[in-house]
């Protein structure tokens, strides 16, 4: 080993490290595909990155010009500027009806930042973490970049695509996990997991030992029933949130976890060393994006406009498949009527119909070749122009 690092120095190779060869999150290729049509003229309905169209609410981005003229923008604390932190923990008593003491709220640099805190406080390099599929990719590839195993669970339909605590015990059972992560509502699918079944998952987990994340990004942008927070049923789950979705603040890269009291110290460590604290301005568009409820609710009307669009026109087009659409903004629809190579149907849907949607094998790999996301966080007449346009490409 050392022989072979001083050769590759003498000769000037610099090879990237082992835990750096995670896939790409594809999603993003896709994107930048599309970038290259519209470079060249074309006309792209962006259905493939779960990003509103809408920008911040009007009361965080007065907050942050506020904070620009008065002034210097300094380091906050590691764990959040406290205010913030007692705004969030005022959210759950308003929104869930349960005490969360802010001492146990982190600010994050986005719900990403927060996966990174939490898989290093939780767990050691070799755990096995079980994660469902379909899911968010990124979770298993940060995962494997810390040096954990992911261990994927399939979800079928009979769950409604939600994990199950016997479908857990059943993996600890074949080779013991030390944590388990679940998102309600679900990217890609927006399935969601009632109360009584969140319920009973982390019952099944903390009595086998396991740890439980729950990440409650999409929280808010729920349709069929009020989403559940894991944290009015645990003080031991971790729960991950953001501002992205909801609140529309992808770019302004701001987040929250609540964590068991017990980790509070170690992860306030971590961030300390890693990211000194989360960007000051961020922080306080955050805390004023919560009196723009208002001006969010109107928004998911119009995501739940965008969604019966979907619903009603892709079966027209040909797409009859698809699951259910409890939350956040998303369709995850089956395409194995005209192909088994969804990264090739999505990749001809963008050159000839000019619809950019995200392929299912960026998040599962037993069965994503049947499927396609569609994200349906833009406007009304995108969702109409969008299913016009496949419906004409697939005739």
């Amino acid at each position: 080993m050392l022989e072979a690092t001083l050769r590759n120095t003498v000769n000037g190779v610099l090879l990237p490290s082992g835990r750096s060869e995670v896939p790409p999150f594809m999603v993003m290729d896709v994107m930048a595909a599309a970038e290259r049509i519209e470079a060249a003229g074309g006309h792209v309905i962006h259905m493939e990155v779960g990003q509103p169209a809408a920008p911040a609410p009007r009361t965080a981005i007065v907050a942050a010009e506020r904070a620009l003229r008065d002034g210097r923008i300094d380091y906050t604390s590691a764990l959040g500027i406290l205010s913030l932190r007692q705004r969030i923990a005022r959210h759950y008593r308003d929104v869930h009806g349960c005490d969360v003491d802010a001492g146990r709220i982190v600010v994050t640099t986005g719900s990403s930042g927060a996966f990174i805190l939490a898989f290093l406080a939780m767990f050691e390099p070799g755990d096995r973490v079980a994660v469902t599929v379909p899911g968010y990719p990124p979770y298993r590839h940060i995962l494997t970049a810390l040096g954990c195993e992911p261990v994927l669970i399939e979800t079928t339909s009979e769950t409604r695509h939600a994990l199950t605590g016997e479908a857990l015990l059943a993996a600890h059972r074949r080779s013991p996990l030390n944590g388990v992560l679940v998102g309600s509502p679900a990217n890609p699918t927006g399935t969601m997991m009632s109360q009584d079944a969140l319920k009973g998952l982390i019952a099944a987990a903390e009595e086998a030992g396991i740890r439980f994340i729950s990440d409650e990004i999409y929280h808010g942008l729920d349709y069929a029933f009020p989403a559940a927070t894991a944290a009015a049923l645990s003080s031991r789950a971790l729960v991950i949130n953001s501002f992205s979705k909801y609140f529309c603040m992808t770019g302004w890269r701001v987040g929250w976890m609540v964590v068991p009291e017990q980790l509070v110290r170690p992860i306030e460590r971590l961030q300390q060393n890693l990211a000194i604290s989360v960007p000051t301005l961020s922080q306080i568009a955050a805390e004023a994006a919560f009196e723009g409820r208002e001006e969010m609710e109107a928004i998911k009307r119009g995501y739940l406009e965008n969604r019966r669009i979907l619903i009603d026109g892709l079966p027209q087009a040909g797409l009859k498949r698809f699951l259910p659409a409890d939350g956040a903004f998303y369709l995850y629809a089956d395409v194995s009527a005209f192909t088994s190579d969804s990264f090739e149907f999505a990749k001809t849907m963008l050159e000839q119909a000019h619809v950019a949607a995200t392929p299912g094998v960026d998040f599962d790999p037993f069965h994503g070749r049947n499927f396609i996301r569609f994200s349906y966080a833009r406007s009304a007449e995108d969702m109409r122009v969008a299913v016009e346009r496949i419906a004409k490409w697939l005739r």
